[in-house]
């Protein structure tokens, strides 16, 4: 969960966050290297005093400040692409997840387990207790297990959403009509908190995500307690 003060990404909790603060940080190291370069080429050319009467071209600076850049490009596309086809992909899913946005709540469906469902609602500010975190927790946490290949499903009832999940590097749309699916799996247990990031109304601050991420072992003890 984000506190304050935070200058850097969230602790990675899965493979996939992981992969992604590399990219991350990849990408700023190319762009740290451009704005150093460029900034040393603007002051020596405005501060120094030396010209050249005959110089009328330069076809090979021209050629390396062409090349160059095309070169940079490719180092940050390659890395983006293989991130890409990693978020998509979908190998052996343990349990399928379903979850419906609706104005301004989410429910779940796990029906890998006779169609286990409930709502999740915030809990509002005059009813949270000490422990629970104001304005992100809600009455029905999603359960899921630790080191297991978990498949989401989302859609919407009535508007766009859009299921987000940092700590996980997941963002996914719930569009009415459309089923998406997006994978992740969680490397060690906890909270973790997330919330609608698309504009979908009045309420729209007031839908959290609580994922709790538990043992395997544990998880079975709470499905056989629901069904």
């Amino acid at each position: 969960m984000a506190t304050w003060a935070t200058a850097l990404t969230l602790d990675s909790s899965s493979p996939l966050m992981e992969q992604l603060i590399f990219f991350h940080d990849h990408a700023l190291s190319i762009l740290l290297i451009i704005t150093i370069l460029v900034g040393y080429l603007l002051t020596e050319l405005l501060f120094n005093k030396q010209i050249n009467r005959f110089l009328l071209e330069g076809q090979l600076i021209e050629l390396i400040w062409t090349i160059l850049p095309a070169l940079t490009l490719i180092f940050i596309a390659l890395p983006s692409l293989q991130l890409l086809y990693l978020i998509d992909e979908m190998k052996n899913p343990l349990i399928s997840i379903k979850s419906i946005g609706h104005q301004w709540y989410w429910s779940y469906e796990y029906s890998d387990f006779k169609n286990l469902e409930f709502n999740s609602y915030m809990i509002p500010p005059q009813e949270s207790q000490s422990y629970h975190f104001r304005l992100l927790d809600v009455d029905n946490r999603t359960i899921v297990p630790f080191n297991s290949q978990i498949r989401l499903l989302v859609t919407a009832a009535d508007v766009i959403h859009s299921w987000t999940v940092p700590a996980l590097g997941v963002k996914i749309d719930a569009t009415p009509g459309r089923l998406n699916q997006i994978k992740f799996l969680l490397n060690r247990p906890g909270l973790f908190f997330g919330q609608c990031s698309e504009i979908c109304g009045t309420n729209h601050s007031f839908m959290p995500i609580v994922l709790e991420s538990i043992s395997p072992s544990n998880f079975i003890k709470w499905i056989k307690s629901q069904v």
